[in-house]
């Protein structure tokens, strides 16, 4: 191949690649830019301050909303962050062992899985037992969902350590347990917080399972023994509403919603940032 020849072809190469690179951009960008359009016009203080009003009547918020999602997503992450990286840890460390084989089949199988359906499940699991939908069935199911991402990432992530960062820790007598806790967990932190993120961005706009589970609150909740509202459901609500303020407040709250995830995201990764790269 003569030099101009590889320079037609560089030149193609880049100019795929650009044009897929924008054709994955393209979306957000319509998405964010209609959402900006339709939001910040229906943003106000009360949004934030005022319970829905009765059917009917406008004005009114979604400050339950806002602080229920808030809840249900720290419930999760309680739950699901935790057990997700000890499941990447163990089938990074154990990835050749039939059981590491099973589990990681059955995380991947669990990742493929329709959140409505893991919202039955859970509604059958706890609904049905607790004879009431409750903040606890909310933030399981998200729990469910965010599991298989956090453990694939982390497991992903911890493969990408070199072995030689082990074996030296290793040679200096230091037990397997403290390698991994020290120095494979320390070097990866960067790829696994962003799994985390990705687990925490993906269940904070979970419709579908909220709808069997936490089911949705006027009020305030008492704790999270009962219903609770979220910002997806009062999102939803809104949205198939035949009312046009109602439809006005579902933009802002779609706003808000994508507001507090980019905030997090960006949030974690400005604190870890100098961290990580120390870490490296």
């Amino acid at each position: 191949m003569t030099l101009r020849s590889r320079r037609f072809v560089d030149r193609l190469a880049s100019a795929l690649a650009a044009a897929c690179t924008t054709a994955l951009l393209l979306p957000l960008v319509l998405i964010l830019g209609d959402l900006l359009a339709r939001g910040v016009g229906a943003l106000d203080l009360g949004l934030f301050m005022h319970l829905p009003r009765p059917v009917g009547e406008t004005g009114g918020g979604m400050a339950n909303a806002i602080v229920g999602s808030l809840t249900l997503v720290a419930l999760a992450a309680a739950l699901g962050l935790p057990i997700g990286v000890l499941t990447g840890v163990y089938l990074a460390e154990h990835r050749r062992t039939p059981f590491g084989a099973t589990v990681r089949f059955c995380a991947d199988v669990l990742n493929g899985v329709p959140s409505i359906v893991i919202g039955i499940y859970v509604y059958t699991l706890v609904v049905l037992p607790m004879k009431g939908f409750s903040g606890y069935a909310g933030g399981i199911a998200l729990a469910v969902i965010m599991l298989p991402i956090v453990a694939r990432t982390t497991e992903e992530m911890i493969r990408l350590v070199p072995t030689s960062l082990r074996e030296a820790s290793l040679a200096l007598g230091v037990p397997m347990w403290r390698t991994t806790v020290s120095v494979v967990l320390r070097t990866a932190r960067g790829g696994i917080l962003t799994g985390m993120i990705l687990a925490i961005a993906r269940v904070a706009g979970e419709t579908a399972p909220l709808i069997f589970t936490a089911f949705g609150n006027q009020y305030w909740q008492s704790g999270l023994g009962g219903p609770i509202a979220s910002l997806p459901v009062q999102i939803y609500t809104y949205a198939i509403s035949p009312f046009d303020d109602w439809h006005r407040q579902a933009w802002a709250g779609a706003l808000v919603l994508m507001t507090l995830i980019g905030a997090t995201s960006l949030s974690v990764r400005l604190l870890t940032r100098g961290k990580i790269a120390h870490g490296r």
